[in-house]
Order: structure tokens, then C-alpha cells, then sequence
């Protein structure tokens, strides 16, 4: 018996597991995977799942490219779980063990199309460089009214008061305490769960809020990122209410984000390579942030994944709409916040809550890798309101994903077949959303063109 099998065995007899989730994270970085009675999970080996689930669209549809990017036979992947992901599912009746599982293909190598293999080979580039990425998540989403029927709004909940917000309560301590039982909950099931959650703030939008994750390794905050997503939904439904991570949910409310702060250690000398001995940034860090602007259009489809996102990243909302970066300027996209020289980091600020985070990650993480590797140059950092300057990054997911994989480095970095198989993916959901006749349409052209 393996080290790791020994471990995980262990981990389920000391918690008295009778069930265990096998998950997936998807393309969308939903959960993907199948319920297994735990004495089944340890005698049954290595579980399986088809490979197709992989190039399922947000509708639960397959892609119209579907038998060119799997096996036609929907050959099955080979499910390893990773120890280091054990949790209980503090929402469970009964005792239940989620395990995140890496996919393989039954000749053994890493599965091309598993998102979390793509961060994987990001940061593998990253350790043959002698590097370690170090970074750390802001997750915004919102509380909403339960809503069964799509063709209506989102509206706010109602509070302990009995009344819904309906003003600005930007870091309002109150405004928090209005959903306090649901606060003090999430943070319940969190700690159970061993997720690294740090601060919570009432952001701008109605009934929004933002959790802060104590930083750390890109994989283990990925993993922490896709279960928190799941822990939040079902914190919400105990309280009659939902949570979303939409990039745009309500017409009047500000969008939610995935803001990643990111650094870089030398695995040799665990100093931060952002700053020098005098404390002033270092040529990586300049061509990490030149990484960054010059990639971000290329991967822009990998922060703003879903129709809905670019409903966020517009002008004269609080979403960054180009490419300038600044010192302590929350209007850029990519900001360097005021800090001593250790904790030196740039703030990716493109990502929505939608994000999967995985890619999000290899996003940004590659982005500036390639730009150290090219000795990139960046612009002079931006001063003044950067949501003023032109829009420089794609308006809609159909352009974001033409600019996909368009230059040889980032093929290398993802794989040809993954960026083939994402925009096969998420242009399938562009066609499908473009069929629906909005109700704009029905009142400004029915009987005006």
C-alpha cells in the first residue's frame, strides 16, 4: 500500500467517513464526479470518469468539436485523489469526505484537458526556474432573494431588520451584521473544511461581500478558491437565500471579482525577487508586469470566461477596462499595493468571481513568467484614473476567444489541445446565449427598425 493510499485510509477512519465526493473541477471549475460509500473507495483502486465531461459547456451541452478533442469511443480518465485535499463536507448528514482528484489518461500521463493539470504545468516551469509563486486570493459574490424563475431580476435579501440594502455600504460594519447567522456559518463550515479565509468586507454592491484568503501556494489556493465557491452556495441555501459569483449579476450593482495578489521567491534564498537589497523593484519584477500587459489580451477569455463577464470589464464600472498598471492605484488593472519591501506583490485585478481559478492562476502566473522570459518591458506606471484611458482588452467572450493561444509561447504553456478544447467550449455557449432575444431588443426594435 502506497504512502498516500495509507494516508488517505488513515484520514477516513479517524473522521468516521461513510461517504466519499470525488471530484473534478471542470471547465467552468464546477465540481464534477460521483459519490462513493467509503469502504468501496478503498477497495475499488483508481476511479474513473469519461473524458467528455471535460468539453461540457456551462449548459451541461457538448461541444460541437466534441469527438475531435476526446477519444470517439468516450474513453474513461484515470482519477488519482490528492491527500492534500481531504475535507469533510461540514453541510453533509452524514459524515462525507470531499477529495479533489488529478485525471490521467489510461496510459498514465497527465490529462491535456484537466484545469488543474494547466496550473500544474505552469507551475513546474516556475520550479525548473528555481522559483516558488506565491499568491493570494480576493473572492467577491452576493447574496440574492431566491429567484426560481430566470426571466426575473436579482434583488438583495432582506437582512435581520426585515429590509433590503438599497444603498452603497461600502466596508459597512453593520451592513455585514445584517446577515450575521449566514457570516457566522460560512466561516464555520471554512474552518471545518481548513480553508486559509482571512478578513470579510461589505463591498460596494447591494448585499456583496469579499473574502480574503491568507496567501500562500497557487495549487493549494486554487483547490481552497473551488471548495470555498461550493461552501458558499450551501451556506446560502441554509438560510433561504442564494450566493452567486456572477461577474455581473444585477444591472445597477458593481461586478464581483477574483483578484489574485501575486509574488515570486527564490526557492534558494526564500527571499521575495519583486525588490533587491535596497528594497527597489527588480528587472523580473518590471518584466513580470510587462507579462502581464502584453499576455492579457491573449488570455483574457481565461479571466472573463462567460458572456455574462464582460458585462463587468466596461467602462464607468470598477473593473479594469486596459492595461496600465500602477503604484497603490486601485483604478489600473494591475496594481502594486503600498507595502514593505517582503511583501512586494502585484495585484492581478482582470479576473472575475466566475473565473475558474485554476485557470485564473495559470493565467496570470504563465503571463508573467513569459515576460520575465522575454525580458519584457512595461509601460511607465500609470497615474491619475486609468478607467479613463481607452479600452484595450476584448468586449464580448467571442473576441476574447479569438485572441486565444494566438502566439506560439502560450500554445507551448497550455497545449495546443486544451486551448482547441476551451474555446470549442465556450464559443458552443456564445451561440447558444446569442439565440436568446433579450427583452431590450423587444422594446427598442419591435416597432422602431
Amino acid at each position: 500500500m502506497s504512502t498516500d493510499t495509507q494516508a488517505i485510509k488513515d484520514w477516513l477512519k479517524q473522521h468516521q467517513i461513510s461517504e466519499v465526493e470525488v471530484l473534478v473541477p471542470d471547465m467552468t471549475g464546477n465540481a464534477r464526479g460521483k459519490f462513493i460509500p467509503a469502504h468501496q473507495f478503498l477497495d475499488m483502486g483508481e476511479p474513473r470518469l469519461p473524458e467528455s465531461i471535460m468539453v461540457q459547456s456551462v449548459t451541461g451541452e457538448y461541444c460541437d468539436e466534441h469527438w475531435d478533442l476526446v477519444e470517439p469511443t468516450d474513453a474513461d480518465m484515470i482519477l488519482k485523489p490528492d491527500p492534500g485535499t481531504m475535507r469533510v463536507v461540514p453541510w453533509a448528514r452524514e459524515p462525507t469526505a470531499q477529495i479533489i482528484h488529478d485525471c490521467y489518461t489510461m496510459d498514465g500521463s497527465l490529462h491535456p484537458l484537466s484545469t488543474r493539470n494547466v496550473l500544474r504545468k505552469v507551475l513546474d516551469l516556475y520550479q525548473a526556474a528555481g522559483l516558488r509563486p506565491v499568491v493570494a486570493p480576493e473572492v467577491e459574490f452576493y447574496l440574492v432573494s431566491r429567484n426560481t424563475d430566470p426571466d426575473n431580476v436579482l434583488a438583495p435579501p432582506k437582512g435581520r431588520s426585515g429590509r433590503a440594502e438599497t444603498s452603497r455600504m461600502s466596508y459597512s460594519m453593520d451592513a455585514v451584521s445584517e446577515f450575521e447567522d449566514f457570516v457566522e456559518d460560512m466561516y464555520d463550515f471554512a474552518e471545518a473544511q481548513e480553508l486559509r479565509v482571512d478578513t470579510l468586507i461589505h463591498e460596494n454592491g447591494a448585499a456583496q461581500m469579499e473574502i480574503n484568503f491568507l496567501h500562500g501556494d497557487p495549487m493549494d489556493l486554487a483547490d481552497q478558491v473551488f471548495t470555498f465557491k461550493r461552501t458558499v452556495r450551501e451556506t446560502a441555501h441554509k438560510h433561504g437565500v442564494y450566493a452567486t459569483f456572477m461577474a455581473k449579476p444585477m444591472q445597477a450593482e458593481p461586478g464581483s471579482a477574483l483578484h489574485i495578489h501575486q509574488s515570486l521567491e527564490s526557492l534558494e534564498t526564500g527571499r521575495n525577487i519583486f525588490v533587491d537589497e535596497q528594497g527597489e523593484h527588480t528587472e523580473a519584477f518590471l518584466s513580470y508586469i510587462a507579462g502581464l500587459q502584453h499576455y492579457t489580451p491573449e488570455l483574457i477569455a481565461l479571466y472573463a470566461p462567460n458572456v455574462n463577464s464582460y458585462r463587468r470589464l466596461a467602462p464607468d464600472i470598477s473593473a479594469p477596462i486596459n492595461l496600465n498598471w500602477g503604484l497603490d492605484n486601485r483604478t489600473t488593472a494591475f496594481r502594486v499595493p503600498q507595502s514593505g519591501p517582503a511583501a512586494t506583490r502585484v495585484e492581478n485585478r482582470f479576473p472575475g468571481a466566475d473565473a475558474n481559478p485554476y485557470l485564473a492562476m495559470a493565467a496570470t502566473l504563465a503571463s508573467g513568467y513569459l515576460g520575465m522570459q522575454r525580458k519584457l518591458t512595461p509601460t511607465r506606471p500609470h497615474q491619475g484614473t486609468a478607467n479613463e484611458d481607452e479600452v484595450e482588452v476584448a468586449r464580448t467572450l467571442e473576441e476574447g476567444l479569438r485572441n486565444l493561444g494566438d502566439s506560439p509561447e502560450v500554445e507551448e504553456v497550455f497545449g495546443a489541445l486544451f486551448l482547441k478544447a476551451y474555446a470549442a467550449v465556450k464559443l458552443d455557449e456564445f451561440e447558444e446565449f446569442n439565440r436568446v432575444i433579450s427583452s431590450w431588443e423587444r422594446e427598442h426594435l419591435l416597432l422602431q427598425v
